[in-house]
């Protein structure tokens, strides 16, 4: 068993089931990005939220504890930008790429956001704590087509 094992019997009891990423979240408490990422073995739980997780999607107790190890995040396999700003939006992408990749699919089905009808917004975000980085991104979905 590992955590892998876990991440695709949650995806499993989703699909067949017919399970929302935001329902969980709401059971958890937390934000639809956070649970998600966290069920696909990016993010770890606590006991509480672990126990949730377990009963909605119907794990064991073994499982509840894998969904409570520290997972290895920024687990997809890609060639690392050496560029210090860059390789921040390679990791956002590691980290959040399949959260991003399943709310978009459930939100309007198979295809992608382009990356050609699109807008960015990036602003300076004031904050006593340091100034944030805002950034709003804005793609056009477009649908896989049958052929």
């Amino acid at each position: 068993m590992s955590r892998l094992n876990v991440t695709e019997k949650i995806i499993t009891a989703k699909v067949t089931r017919g399970l929302k990423w935001a329902d969980v979240a709401a059971k958890v408490g937390l934000s639809k990005e956070w649970v998600t990422a966290a069920c696909l073995g990016q993010m770890t739980l606590d006991a509480r939220q672990a126990g949730i997780v377990a009963d909605y999607f119907g794990l064991s107790e073994e499982d509840q504890r894998w969904l409570m190890a520290a997972p290895y995040k920024g687990s997809l396999p890609t060639q690392v930008p050496t560029d210090p700003l860059i390789y921040r939006f390679y990791e956002l992408i590691s980290v959040y790429g399949t959260t991003f990749k399943e709310l978009i699919h459930e939100e309007f089905g198979d295809g992608i956001m382009s990356a050609i009808d699109f807008k960015m917004d990036l602003a300076r975000e004031p904050n006593d704590a340091g100034d944030r980085v805002n950034i709003q991104m804005s793609g056009k979905f477009l649908a896989y087509k049958t052929y």
